[in-house]
């Protein structure tokens, strides 16, 4: 089964640490500037929300990469950059719908997220658990369980009004 990246945005508190492991794994150095997860802060909501490569079917990148430096790693179900190939050209960053992909200019190379092989770092340093690594069809489940709570919330309001009349 594809295992996929899972956020939940109500537990992130911001704190920043998925960037700061993300880039000491893959750059050697503690800059989130290099990581390729991203916070993202909704100020008018008051929320952190993690952002990363979301290993689309049909990924965008792959589609309109000239050279066909980015593929499908069947294994680990995941997009990937092959760097020999690559002639940084970025439009890899400017068609991914997600902004998860990014040019490191110090490296002076794309980066997106490649699940650190199949053990990500993110995920095993985020405290609230807002970052999982689950199988795909858990998060299916999860969304129609978070469904299936607030429609039972909203019936009990309504027979505890209808209760009152």
């Amino acid at each position: 089964m594809a295992k996929v990246l899972m956020v939940d945005y109500e537990k992130c508190t911001g704190c920043r640490m998925c960037e700061l492991v993300c880039s000491v794994k893959h750059e050697g150095v503690s800059n989130p500037a290099r990581s390729r997860v991203k916070i993202v802060k909704w100020e008018w909501e008051g929320r952190y929300i993690p952002m990363a490569c979301q290993q689309c079917q049909s990924a965008p990148c792959m589609a309109v990469c000239p050279v066909k430096a980015i593929s499908r790693d069947e294994e680990l179900n995941r997009v990937v950059v092959d760097y020999d190939m690559c002639i940084g050209c970025r439009m890899c960053v400017a068609a991914c719908p997600f902004g998860a992909m990014s040019f490191d200019t110090l490296a002076s190379k794309v980066i997106k997220c490649d699940l650190c092989d199949g053990d990500p770092q993110c995920v095993r340093f985020c405290d609230t658990k807002a970052i999982q690594y689950v199988d795909a069809s858990k998060i299916n489940i999860e969304k129609q369980r978070a469904a299936a709570e607030k429609f039972l919330g909203i019936m009990q309001e309504i027979t505890a009004t209808l209760a009152k009349v």
